[in-house]
């Protein structure tokens, strides 16, 4: 296992391109599954859970050739089902939680799809009912196999129904969405969420034959087609990327663009950086953030505490609350994080209690941070990463700490952001890869 060694306290300054948005292009791989013709897509980021996916979509027998460095053409003419029993699929499908999306593609065109209990981030509980309660009134038969927790739908045919969505699930209506494009007649999909990513796919789908409309809404209504053509699609940029680089310039006291930030898909994003006193300068479609030596959380109107919570788009998304909260703990002010959606992701906190934060973790769900405002710094430290956002605010916390900290277990780290020691490298970082 690798580990990070951060030498902190160094200004940076240059500027960044953001990755293409892993948990957009999870989705849209997925998609190549609906159609026998070439798919390519284009900005597909070099990340472990997609080269993951992208590994398990060539066993299946997709055809896969690299175009350039981050562009791909796919071809899903000569499937191979047989792959989804097999003792190796268990294996490969458990590591990845994103798996779960190549369900629906499947049902919808071969009847059929079957996945192992997916894994992922250990920040709580993330249900699949949303997934297959969709599957289910759209006709399939779903099966469980306790022992080897392992999940099973099949379908001769799909039929388009009207749903309401227990949850606005992100994953699930994206799965949904795919397998109801091939079911016959109408579909409704109420309560869908409405990000970026989904309005992506859905724009997507729609090109390659599909007739979805609705998007952008929580409301989808997709009219099955027979069958489903190629395209060449363009994957958006990271916006948690682009919030983990505001980040690091942030608590390193920088000066930085981010260039090509597709400004109209951040949503809350800059608004809430600019609530926690950041300055932010949209130029263009860049975001330009000057070098600032404080800042200052605003309070609300009536002089109480502010609180930053996610919630489902147009709400500030949860990947980004780890981020905040380690933003805030140099910020001058107080702020309460509620993190919504997943208990145990602010289980990170004890190690910025390490470094001298003053942060109190009041219940597994929210944390209040009161800001040192640079008077005093972080100190470096040894400690390591629980999962991917936590991995990545850690190493944001190390950049701004004075003296060296070490940080194990940065495979998370690696499964959402793309060569990020080199990109750090290049705007001044000092940070070293060890392999251990």
């Amino acid at each position: 296992m690798a580990s990070f060694k951060i030498e902190g306290g160094h200004k940076l300054n240059g500027t960044i391109t953001p990755q293409g948005a892993k948990n957009e292009v999870l989705q849209i791989l997925c998609a190549v599954l609906l159609t026998p013709e070439k798919v390519v897509v284009k900005n597909v980021p070099d990340i472990i859970d997609v080269n993951k996916l992208i590994f398990i979509l060539g066993e299946l027998g997709v055809k896969i050739e690299k175009l350039s460095r981050n562009s791909y053409s796919f071809q899903a003419d000569e499937v191979n089902l047989g792959y989804l029993e097999s003792a190796e699929f268990k294996t490969d499908g458990s590591s990845l939680r994103g798996s779960i999306m190549i369900v629906g593609p499947l049902l919808a065109r071969f009847g059929k799809g079957y996945i192992p209990r997916p894994g992922g981030d250990k920040i709580g509980r993330r249900r699949l009912d949303t997934h297959f309660e969709g599957f289910i009134r759209l006709g399939a038969t779903f099966r469980y196999n306790k022992d080897e927790s392992f999940y099973g739908v099949e379908a001769a045919e799909l039929q388009g129904v009207e749903m309401l969505l227990d949850e606005a699930s992100v994953t699930g209506t994206a799965n949904i969405l795919m397998a109801s494009v091939l079911a016959k007649g109408t579909t409704k999909i109420y309560n869908a969420a409405c990000e970026p990513y989904i309005q992506q796919l859905s724009k997507m789908l729609n090109n390659m034959g599909a007739k979805i409309s609705g998007i952008g809404s929580n409301l989808l209504v997709i009219e099955g087609v027979v069958s489903l053509g190629g395209c060449e699609h363009t994957v958006l940029p990271d916006m948690i990327e682009i919030g983990s680089w505001i980040g690091v310039a942030v608590m390193t006291r920088s000066e930085l663009t981010i260039k090509n930030v597709s400004w109209e898909n951040l949503g809350q994003i800059p608004a809430v950086f600019r609530k926690l006193g950041i300055k932010l300068e949209k130029i263009g479609d860049d975001i330009y953030i000057p070098a600032q030596n404080s800042y200052e959380i605003q309070n609300y109107i009536d002089g109480s505490v502010l609180t930053v919570a996610d919630a489902p788009w147009p709400g500030f998304t949860p990947d980004l609350l780890s981020i905040v909260l380690v933003v805030a703990t140099q910020a001058k002010g107080t702020v309460l994080i509620h993190q919504k959606m997943f208990e145990s992701r602010l289980f990170f906190v004890d190690k910025l209690i390490d470094m001298g934060a003053k942060v109190i973790l009041c219940d597994p769900h929210r944390a209040t941070v009161i800001g040192l405002d640079f008077e005093s710094s972080l100190n470096a430290t040894k400690m390591t990463s629980p999962d991917i956002r936590a991995g990545i605010s850690l190493l944001i916390a190390a950049l701004s700490a004075k003296g060296t900290s070490i940080i194990n277990n940065i495979e998370q780290i690696d499964r959402g952001y793309e060569n990020i020691e080199a990109r750090l490298k290049s705007i001044g970082a000092k940070i070293e890869r060890i392999e251990n």
